[in-house]
């Protein structure tokens, strides 16, 4: 029974079917958190390219299904979870030097040079499955071995223990997935954060922000934007690296449109939480993230919406992430004239 459906009898809704309506809601929104955090490690890569190094890297699209790709056909032939998912994110850093070389040392437009990339990438992680499609049911990940080794110490039980005593009787089924990647994707934003405050991190923003004033300097700007696609690109494919284990397979299309969702992350979180700093600003792209899974989740309850709407929706919050600050900036602009233009008023009276 969808959650939006409306059933009252006599006037008012029976108090089973509001529980099971709450705790439908609340097991979604936890599915979304749990799944937003896994791509804020995507969108993160995605600020590294187009905030940080100014660069339109369609690569993404590309490296997030090499990083899934890699890592589910290193698992499947025994290599333990964790290095495969290291080996995925070295693939999704070697995907984006080439396109970095490509930019720097072939001369191509930076879109183009991406958007080779990504077409390439589609043969190259083919190549990489052997076929469409790999499923990783029955085979040992990361996040099954940690729900192994989590099953032992009783937490699943006291977390459920509170929601319970909160009237809920539906319950996640571990909350091991969810705490280990807000540990493993804010530590990837700290990191984030120290580099970019390095000599060579000042050196990568300086390039993304003037490059001819860098270079004048005596910096190797090729060098810079080399490496930093790659390291954009390698954790763009430790997210699919992730995300194919969360799902379960990995597949050839699913990285269509991930560029996309990335940009949502980075344009959602900076509208709401601002990029006064760096820090700031990885915080609001992490935000972003799960926010935009919670919001793409909501509406997805909304009846006459469906799974296929999905890029629809994501399209129009990009929109609306855009455009509500100028509104309201223009909104504040215009009262902060009409207040000039009284006071002005009122000293011509006097």
């Amino acid at each position: 029974m969808p959650a939006s459906y409306s059933f009252r009898v006599f006037g008012s809704e029976p108090n089973w079917y509001r529980f099971e309506r709450e705790d439908n809601m609340f097991i979604s929104i936890f599915g979304a958190v749990e799944s937003g955090i896994i791509y804020a490690i995507m969108a993160l890569g995605v600020y590294l390219s187009f905030r940080v190094l100014d660069f339109p890297d369609l690569t993404v699209d590309g490296s997030f299904v090499t990083g899934a790709a890699v890592a589910a056909i290193a698992i499947m032939n025994g290599v333990p979870p964790v290095i495969a998912t290291v080996f995925a994110a070295l693939a999704g850093f070697l995907a984006g030097c080439l396109t970095g070389i490509l930019h720097t040392k072939g001369k191509v437009n930076a879109l183009l040079s991406g958007i080779l990339m990504m077409i390439a990438l589609y043969s190259v992680n083919l190549r990489i499955m052997g076929r469409p499609n790999l499923p990783l049911l029955n085979e040992s990940t990361v996040f099954k071995q940690l729900e192994a080794a989590w099953a032992s110490t009783g937490l699943d039980n006291f977390f459920n223990g509170i929601l319970s005593s909160l009237g809920m009787e539906r319950f996640p089924g571990t909350w091991s997935i969810l705490l280990l990647m807000i540990v493993i994707t804010f530590a990837i934003k700290l990191l984030t954060d120290y580099y970019l405050k390095t000599d060579l991190g000042l050196a990568l923003r300086a390039t993304g922000n003037n490059k001819k004033m860098i270079r004048s300097l005596s910096a190797n700007t090729d060098t810079l934007i080399i490496a930093g696609l790659g390291l954009s690109n390698s954790l763009v494919a430790l997210s699919g690296a992730f995300i194919a284990q969360h799902g379960g397979f990995a597949d050839v299309g699913m990285g269509i449109g991930m560029i996309i969702i990335g940009l949502a992350s980075v344009i959602i979180g900076e509208a709401l939480f601002g990029t006064k700093s760096i820090a700031r600003a990885t915080l609001a792209v992490v935000g972003g993230a799960v926010i935009y899974r919670i919001v793409v989740t909501l509406a997805l309850q909304v009846e006459f919406l469906e799974t296929g709407d999905m890029k629809l929706i994501t399209a129009l919050l990009v929109i609306a992430a855009l455009v509500a600050p100028k509104m309201v900036k223009a909104h504040q602009e215009k009262k902060r004239r009409l207040r000039k233009r009284a006071a002005l008023q009122v000293e011509e009276v006097s």
